[in-house]
């Protein structure tokens, strides 16, 4: 069984891996009963199954999470589970009486539309701007819609989770209002270190997301990255590197099918032996960036870009160089092309434009003239062209929709 830990304030026992629930479903489009498929649910099934008896107590999906939610609901009474932490994520509305019809529409999908039923942790889903932040805080806000259920036993904990900048993040912990946050942050995207310090300081649970996928493919590993890891699958590297990290309580794993679930076992498995394992892998992997990039870059490369706001076509610099960085390291393709395709197409999920428009609406010489505070500000246009010719294409569509 997997080992838990105190979910801060919420009190709640957490499993270590989380079972997340965008994987699974049918399809992204919420459907009616009749179009889901026998097939489908029995693959849920057998993949809830196998969860529950390994010890994957908590389970999160959310309102926009396709058919993720009905799914769910009709299988919850055919696989019981005593233990089970039920958490289900709604987007914040200007229009608060919305936000509660879309709640009750998650609550009816999840078989808990009753006036009866209760989730235990319900996230605002998607506080990436601060206009989220204010829709969900001010008075007779999304909270305030929130906190009736919960005084109706409805609601366990309340929490969030964001795509934002940490600026934000750390300003929505700082409210207090929260009991939990659902962040990202693994190996190969460290910079909301931060965020989980506040948290831990405000006793909130963490919640690391797709540690898997927004991890960097790992399902898809690269050749380069399957070597540096060894003798551990990058899926099983990078859950040893979050779980061992201090303040983080659970990470999700975005199962599509049971056998996913193997390797993510197999780190817990290993966890007491992390502290032994982690160090050479990540010595090869620092080894391997510094030699694929240099020092000089890998100290300076972030230096003096622009807000994307305020750069020509709002090209996102910050993503493109990380994403350079990223394949220059360790080769990974797969993810850098997709991150790639959703700038520009994913809102304020993913903000900013790629590299599409240098030399076309935007010139170079456009583009200098936002770069005079970069070290590398001659350089930068021709990673960019370089980016765009190997990893440039059709654009990405974000999965989810509705928020």
């Amino acid at each position: 069984m997997l080992p838990t830990r105190r979910f801060g304030r919420t009190e709640l026992p957490m499993p270590v891996l989380s079972l997340g629930g965008m994987r699974f479903q049918q399809s992204w489009s919420d459907l009616p009963p009749s179009e889901i498929t026998d097939h489908s649910q029995a693959n849920l099934r057998a993949t809830l199954e196998l969860a529950v008896a390994a010890g994957f107590h908590h389970i999160e999906t959310a309102r926009h999470y396709g058919s993720s939610e009905r799914q769910l609901g009709w299988l919850f009474p055919e696989v019981p589970d005593p233990q089970r932490i039920l958490q289900t994520k709604v987007p914040p509305q200007a229009d608060p009486e919305a936000f509660e019809a879309e709640l009750a529409l998650s609550f009816e999908r999840l078989g808990l539309g009753n006036g009866s039923g209760r989730v235990d942790l319900l996230a605002i889903h998607g506080i990436n701007l601060p206009e989220h932040l204010e829709h969900t805080l001010r008075p007779g806000g999304c909270l305030e819609v929130v906190r009736r259920w919960q005084a109706a036993g409805r609601i366990g904990a309340v929490g969030f989770s964001t795509h934002g900048s940490l600026p934000l993040i750390l300003a929505a912990i700082d409210s207090d209002a929260f009991d939990y946050i659902n962040l990202h942050w693994y190996f190969i995207r460290q910079d909301n270190r931060a965020a989980i310090d506040a948290a831990i300081a405000h006793d909130m649970g963490v919640f690391v997301i797709s540690p898997t996928d927004k991890g960097g493919h790992l399902h898809n590993p690269s050749s380069k990255l399957l070597q540096l890891c060894a003798p551990l699958h990058p899926i099983v590297f990078n859950d040893l590197f979050c779980l061992s990290a201090a303040g983080i309580h659970t990470i999700s794993v975005g199962a599509a099918r049971p056998s996913d679930l193997h390797l993510h076992l197999q780190a817990v498995e290993l966890l007491p032996q992390a502290e032994a394992l982690l160090p050479p892998i990540l010595e090869r992997l620092e080894q391997a960036r510094c030699e694929a990039l240099g020092e000089a870059w890998l100290s300076t490369w972030s230096e003096g870009l622009p807000a994307w706001q305020d750069t020509p076509g709002q090209m996102n610099l910050a993503t493109l160089l990380w994403l350079h960085n990223l394949l220059e390291a360790w080769d990974l393709q797969s993810y850098a092309k997709a991150r790639y395709g959703l700038l520009g197409a994913g809102s304020h999920w993913f903000p900013g434009a790629n590299a599409d428009a240098l030399d076309a609406s935007v010139s170079e010489a456009e583009l200098l003239a936002v770069l005079a505070a970069s070290p590398w500000c001659h350089r930068i246009p021709a990673v960019l062209r370089d980016l765009r010719s190997r990893i440039g294409g059709q654009p990405s569509q974000r999965l989810m929709t509705g928020s």
